[in-house]
C-alpha cells in the first residue's frame, strides 16, 4: 500500500519587476501566505535553488524553510532541489540538524546536481565534476543522517571522526529525495535507498526505479514519488489563466536558457531528450473544482504519486493575486482529491 498523499507549495522566491515588490516586501507576504496555508490543510512546502539569477531566484532555501517553521505547527519543508555540487554535505548536514531540531522533525531533503553552466562558473567547478560530487554527497549525508561519528574517503570529499551535532529529531536523519532526469539518475536514487522526484519520461525515469527496488527485494510501494503539477482553481479561466500563463512562460524560458547553454553535445546527462511530449506530465490543470479534482486524481493514480505541490507564486506575480486559488485549492480540492486517490 503506498503512503498517503501529501499536498503542498513550491516557492522560488523569483521577484520580477512586474510584481511591484521589494524583496523584503515579497518574502514577507510569502512568509504570511505560508502560515495562512498551514492552518487550512497544507501537508508540504518546497524550495527550488538556482544562483545568480537577476530575479532573484531562492539559492539558499534553508534560512528560509527555518523561519517558516518558527511560526507554523503542521508543514514539513524540503525542495526540488537541493543542488548538491555547490552544497558541502557536512554543513548541509549541520545546517539541516539545526533545522530538523527547530522544526521538530519536519524536515526533508530532496537532491539534484544541477546542469546551468553558470552556475557551476560562479562557484568555480566544472560541470563535468557534477556527477562524482552528487553521489559522494549522497553518500556523505547517509552517513551524516545516522547520527553517530563517521569517516569518509573519496575523490572529492575526505573527512575523519565526523559526528554531527545537534543531531536530529526524526531517527535516521530527514527523509532522502533523489532527483532523477534518466536511467542513471533513476538508479542513484534506487541506490542511495530514497524517495523519487521524477524529471522526465516515464520509462526511463519511475519504471526503471521500481525495477530496480524491486530486484533488490524492495518493495516500491512503501516509498514516496513527489513531483510539480500545478493547479489553478478558478471558475473563469479566460479571465485568471493569461496572467499565470505569461509568469510560467518566463519561469520556462529561463530553464529553456539554462539548456541552450549547456548545449546538445555538452554532456546534458539526461537533460537532453525530456521533449514536453515525453516527460511525465507537469502542465498546469486550469479550471473549477470539479475538474481539478477529476484532472489531478487520475493523475496521481497513473503515475503513483504520493507528494503533489503547486507552485503558490509565479514569477511576476503577487501572493494575493494567487491566494484565491490556493484557498479554493487546498479547501475545496484537496480533501476531495485525498479522499479519491486513497
Amino acid at each position: 500500500m503506498r503512503p498517503p498523499l501529501r499536498v503542498g507549495v513550491v516557492h522560488d522566491f523569483r521577484n520580477t519587476a512586474a510584481t511591484g515588490m521589494t524583496n523584503t516586501a515579497m518574502y514577507a507576504a510569502l512568509m504570511e501566505q505560508v502560515v495562512w496555508l498551514d492552518g487550512i490543510g497544507l501537508d508540504l512546502v518546497w524550495f527550488t535553488e538556482h544562483h545568480f539569477l537577476d530575479d532573484g531566484y531562492l539559492p539558499s532555501w534553508i534560512p528560509v524553510a527555518s523561519a517558516m517553521a518558527a511560526r507554523t505547527k503542521h508543514a514539513r519543508f524540503s525542495c526540488d532541489v537541493c543542488l548538491l555540487p555547490f552544497n558541502h554535505p557536512i554543513r548541509l548536514a549541520e545546517d539541516l540538524a539545526v533545522l530538523d531540531t527547530l522544526s521538530n522533525g519536519r524536515v526533508e531533503l530532496g537532491v539534484g546536481m544541477g546542469y546551468a553552466p553558470h552556475e557551476f562558473k560562479g562557484f568555480g567547478l566544472p560541470v563535468s565534476r557534477r556527477v562524482s560530487l552528487t553521489d559522494e554527497g549522497i553518500a556523505v549525508l547517509k552517513l551524516a543522517f545516522t547520527g553517530e561519528k563517521f569517516s569518509f574517503r573519496g575523490k572529492r570529499y575526505d573527512f575523519q571522526d565526523v559526528t554531527i551535532r545537534p543531531g536530529y529529531v526524526q531517527p535516521g536523519g530527514p527523509p532522502l529525495w533523489v532527483a532523477a532526469m534518466s536511467e542513471a539518475g533513476a538508479q542513484r536514487c534506487a541506490r542511495a535507498d530514497a524517495n523519487l522526484l521524477p524529471q522526465g519520461p516515464r520509462s526511463t525515469v519511475l519504471d526503471p526505479w521500481r525495477a530496480e527496488l524491486t530486484a533488490t527485494g524492495r518493495d516500491p510501494d512503501k516509498y514516496r514519488v513527489g513531483i510539480i503539477r500545478s493547479c489553478l482553481v478558478t471558475d473563469d479561466p479566460d479571465r485568471d489563466w493569461p496572467a499565470v500563463r505569461q509568469a510560467e512562460r518566463y519561469r520556462m524560458s529561463t530553464y529553456a536558457r539554462f539548456q541552450e547553454d549547456l548545449g546538445s553535445g555538452a554532456g546534458a546527462g539526461g537533460v537532453r531528450g525530456n521533449t514536453e511530449e515525453a516527460r511525465i506530465p507537469q502542465a498546469w490543470v486550469v479550471g473549477n473544482v470539479e475538474h481539478c479534482v477529476a484532472e489531478l486524481s487520475a493523475f496521481v493514480k497513473e503515475y503513483g504519486i504520493t507528494d503533489l505541490v503547486t507552485w503558490a507564486v509565479p514569477p511576476g506575480l503577487t501572493p494575493d493575486q494567487m491566494n484565491p486559488s490556493l484557498e479554493r485549492y487546498f479547501r475545496d480540492v484537496v480533501p476531495r482529491l485525498k479522499a479519491a486517490v486513497a
